[in-house]
């Protein structure tokens, strides 16, 4: 009997206080609250879509004529490499990464892209070299479907413009053949 009344105390002493995990959690974050990411977006509507050429040269931008831009290509050439640009204008969470995926033309291909900060605006956007053989899906005459994950996809309607930007690129990044002034010499004949 005198063990039950020892033991009584110390039930109502733990009874007092929640157990320290309880209690640290409520005292501490582990980790800080952050919010998750965005919502994803709809598929954009292409209906009537098209490729039009933009302000600068060796750039296009796709979209309904008279609304905002869906989607835009661009060719970078300098002295040393010639790139294309590929932007997704639709709303990224700053800083995230993320694949473009282009499936059409007999190609299905991936290229990285990052949320990019534009005039404090984060959009989709990277660039790859001219040479690429993942641009070869927006060479061909047939439509291709773009997906960002998050942004939707887009189906990009079939034109011949984008595939002659990328030629027209590549042509730029392409080394000039070497023009010899004398002919190579002939390799040494062997002994009979």
């Amino acid at each position: 009997m005198s063990r039950v009344f020892f033991l009584v105390p110390l039930v109502l002493l733990s009874a007092c206080k929640p157990p320290a995990s309880d209690e640290y959690v409520e005292r501490s974050r582990i980790a800080p609250i952050t919010e998750g990411p965005s919502e994803p977006m709809d598929s954009p509507d292409t209906t009537g879509a098209i490729w039009a050429p933009g302000k600068r040269p060796d750039r296009l931008l796709y979209g309904k004529p008279g609304d905002r831009p869906l989607l835009a290509i661009e060719c970078i050439h300098d002295a040393q490499t010639s790139r294309v640009v590929y932007t997704r204008f639709a709303p990224a969470d700053p800083h995230a990464k993320a694949v473009l995926a282009l499936i059409g033309n007999s190609h299905v291909s991936r290229l990285k892209i990052d949320a990019t900060e534009t005039n404090g605006a984060w959009l989709w956007q990277a660039e790859t070299d001219a040479l690429d053989p993942a641009l070869d899906v927006l060479t061909g005459a047939r439509k291709v479907e773009a997906t960002v994950p998050g942004a939707g996809s887009v189906i990009l309607n079939p034109s011949r413009l984008p595939g002659d930007l990328i030629e027209r690129c590549r042509a730029q990044a392409a080394p000039a053949p070497e023009a010899s002034e004398s002919p190579a010499p002939s390799p040494p004949k062997g002994r009979a």
